[in-house]
């Protein structure tokens, strides 16, 4: 009995053992061809474009109008009716400075004043009674035009005195110091009880005019040569004029990285090119209704700058080794191929210009190039380049977030 169990249970272990075979060469052959099956990579074919590229230089700001406040006259500082940063308007009293003897030299000149005209006075009695004189034959005419001459003389000191008047009055307002223009203050080096004057090393303080700000900026003697060459025109200047004028206006970024809402308008600060440095100065001109620009502030000025039949990629269709750039470019028989490319100094956030490397036609993988490797067979599936190449028309900046849409190929 104990024999007939141990073949049944033999039995039914070698049935178990050919199911599981079974079960497992079924699942065997069900994989393998997933396995062997080509997956899909989007794949962009490049084309030759006219691109707008950002040229970035650093800037300093300065208002349309920097104006230096020095008193007039010698003093102490003894009130101060401003503060750094405050808005001002023409003819306001910023300082005012000690001004008793400025005071007392008015008084004095007052009353020199009115003694000329006493003496006047007293000259023109003397005259008119001498005439009378002369008229009754009393008196010689000699006397008449000695008096007349005397008269003549008091009034002359009588004109000085009220110059002299003026002047003080002019020196006693000189001790209030005013606005010269409309603005915003700047630093304040001095302090109450500061002596000053005209002579003084530092300005009481700055008044700038922020109703429009200068960007100033400098361009090598190279990117001039590129502007000037870019244009057909024989004349050096009227080329570089020409291609100044068709510049889109230029973005202002802010030292906190924000872009300034206001587009500036670019123009040529200096004809010349400075023999040390090799660059020319340009400036561009920003309104500043908001008076959110300050004199003196720095950031990055962004100028378009236009290049034709250029190939362009986004830059996440490529990678680095060894500090050289490459893609995988897909062959006719739908295999990728690492190739080396070299892109120019000028990008965009997402996208790069190729020099060499790659030519319009080439197909390029877009995606996911982490998982694949030399000789790797793909079903390519064909991008629509319009996102990528509208992000680099001039205006507003990149969209941060447009998918090429993807459709399989035919």
């Amino acid at each position: 009995m104990i024999e007939k169990v141990s073949a049944s249970q033999s039995l039914v272990l070698i049935l178990l053992v050919f199911a599981a075979a079974a079960c497992g060469g079924a699942s065997g052959r069900e994989a393998a061809p997933g396995a062997s099956e080509a997956q899909s990579y989007p794949v962009l074919a490049v084309e030759a474009r006219s691109v707008v590229l950002p040229s970035s230089y650093p800037t300093t700001l300065e208002g349309v109008q920097t104006v230096n406040v020095r008193p007039r006259v010698e003093g102490f500082i003894v009130e101060m009716k401003v503060d750094e940063g405050d808005a001002v308007e023409r003819g306001q009293v910023l300082f005012r400075l000690n001004n008793e003897e400025y005071r007392q030299a008015v008084r004095s000149a007052k009353a020199d004043v009115e003694a000329a005209r006493a003496n006047v006075r007293q000259a023109e009695n003397e005259v008119e009674r001498l005439r009378q004189l002369v008229e009754k034959d009393i008196v010689s005419t000699y006397e008449l035009k000695s008096a007349r001459n005397t008269l003549q003389s008091r009034r002359g000191a009588l004109s000085q005195a009220e110059a002299a008047l003026k002047n003080a009055e002019v020196n006693l307002e000189y001790t209030y110091v005013r606005s010269p223009a409309d603005g915003v203050i700047g630093a304040i080096p001095y302090r109450i009880g500061s002596l000053v004057s005209s002579t003084s090393a530092e300005p009481l303080t700055v008044v700038s005019d922020i109703s429009e700000v200068r960007a100033y900026f400098s361009m090598n003697e190279g990117e001039l040569l590129q502007m000037v060459q870019a244009t057909g025109t024989g004349d050096r200047d009227e080329a570089l004029r020409e291609r100044i004028e068709d510049l889109p206006d230029a973005r202002l970024i802010l030292s906190d990285g924000t872009t300034y809402r206001h587009r500036g308008d670019i123009s040529l600060a200096s004809g010349h090119i400075d023999t040390e440095t090799g660059a020319a100065s340009f400036r561009a001109r920003f309104p500043n209704p908001e008076k959110m620009l300050r004199n003196g502030a720095t950031g990055t000025l962004q100028i378009p700058y236009r290049r034709d039949s250029s190939v362009v990629i986004p830059k996440s269709a490529t990678y680095e080794i060894q500090d050289k750039r490459f893609v995988y470019r897909v062959t006719d028989s739908s295999t990728v191929e690492g190739t080396e490319i070299r892109t120019a100094s000028r990008s965009t956030a997402r996208l790069f210009v190729v020099e060499e490397g790659l030519s319009a036609g080439d197909r390029i993988v877009t995606e996911g190039i982490g998982s694949v490797t030399d000789g790797t067979q793909i079903r390519p599936r064909s991008v629509t380049a319009d996102s990528l190449y509208r992000a680099l028309s001039p205006g507003p900046p990149e969209p941060s977030a447009a998918p090429m849409a993807a459709t399989p190929d035919a």
